[in-house]
């Protein structure tokens, strides 16, 4: 997208801004925190510090400020032909698909409208995905550590991508994997349109289709491995416990679940940021995603070794074990989810 100045400089302000939040106002209320002294509450003691009011602010209001001046973005240099891209990648749609209640009913990450009404919306969301990030994902670094480093190299025939979105997770995944066949599935039509295109304008031969990761129309045990990135912490613990299901139901025995996504740390304060992060930024789900045990889910569902591992988006990637780096900043505790099917 070619930005004039005046929209370049719009969304260089917000992302400064985001950051001053993340690097100064976070560690300055940690440390407001530490003084107190008083954290058998960890919330009231974080409630009752001047600090406080301000994080809680920015957090919210630099959010929005980051959709609206995104979406005029996206709005000014409107796309053209959406889908209709010839190349290796392949597109299914399915106009009979019911989108779940769950899904719609929410502004997710405050992005107005979501991601599934109309093309606008998945230009508005991959534009904006890289700021979300304190723009340090704008080559999507995060999804190519991810494949990268929590993908155990196997000669996979079939690969599978939940809640792919715009593709950014499938594509590492053929480039990695040539030779499987690899496909994104996700709700959100102009998401996947938006995949297909951008995986025909890079030569990869990715089969997108539009499904609910709760059932995903695939043969039993067709699949060696399946995928998510940042989307178990956005569906509710129902959906998550089918999905588990589902991933069971699909996988050949011997295949493996690699899931990146959030999880606690340990640290209270951290995870309480977390925990209110999902309040303020419309993620109705991820307290109860952070909350839940889902390894002990995993197990349930009929998986084995299930656990978290920790996970550096820095360029580290899969870390040796659920122990994060010391880091004064906020920020996200990235972790992968791994566990395996029976042989």
């Amino acid at each position: 997208m070619d930005l004039t100045l005046d929209e370049r400089s719009r969304l260089d302000f917000v992302l400064t801004l985001r950051r001053r939040w993340s690097d100064t106002v976070y560690p300055a209320l940690q440390a407001q925190v530490d003084a107190d002294g008083d954290v058998a509450d960890m919330r009231a003691a974080a409630h009752r510090q001047p600090g406080y009011p301000w994080f809680a602010f920015l957090e919210r209001t630099s959010q929005k400020m980051l959709w609206r001046d995104v979406t005029d973005a996206v709005t000014a240099h409107p796309s053209q032909g959406r889908g209709e891209s010839k190349g290796p990648a392949t597109l299914t749609l399915d106009p009979q698909l019911q989108l779940p209640a769950w899904y719609t009913d929410w502004d997710i990450h405050l992005q107005p409208g979501g991601v599934w009404r109309d093309d606008r919306s998945a230009d508005v969301y991959e534009l904006g995905a890289k700021l979300v990030m304190l723009g340090d994902n704008d080559d999507y670094t995060f999804h190519r550590a991810f494949t990268e480093t929590a993908v155990p190299q196997r000669d996979y025939r079939r690969i599978v991508d939940l809640g792919c979105g715009f593709g950014k997770s499938a594509w590492p995944l053929k480039r990695r994997f040539p030779d499987a066949e690899v496909i994104g599935v996700d709700l959100a039509a102009p998401c996947l349109r938006l995949a297909h295109d951008r995986a025909n304008a890079a030569g990869l031969g990715v089969d997108f289709r539009q499904a609910d990761c709760q059932s995903t129309g695939l043969a039993d045990a067709s699949v060696d491995l399946v995928t998510s990135t940042m989307l178990i912490h956005e569906i509710p613990r129902p959906a998550l416990i089918a999905t588990l299901a589902e991933a069971m139901r699909i996988l050949a025995p011997g295949g493996l679940l690699r899931f990146l996504d959030f999880t606690r740390t340990g640290d209270a304060f951290r995870d309480l940021a977390m925990m209110e992060h999902g309040e303020r930024n419309n993620e109705p789900f991820m307290p109860g995603s952070l909350s839940a045990d889902l390894p002990a889910l995993c197990t349930a569902a009929g998986f084995r070794d299930a656990r978290w591992v920790a996970f550096d988006e820095r360029g580290a990637g899969r870390l040796p074990a659920a122990e994060w780096p010391e880091r004064a900043e906020w920020h996200f505790p990235w972790a992968v989810l791994e566990a395996e099917k029976p042989a």
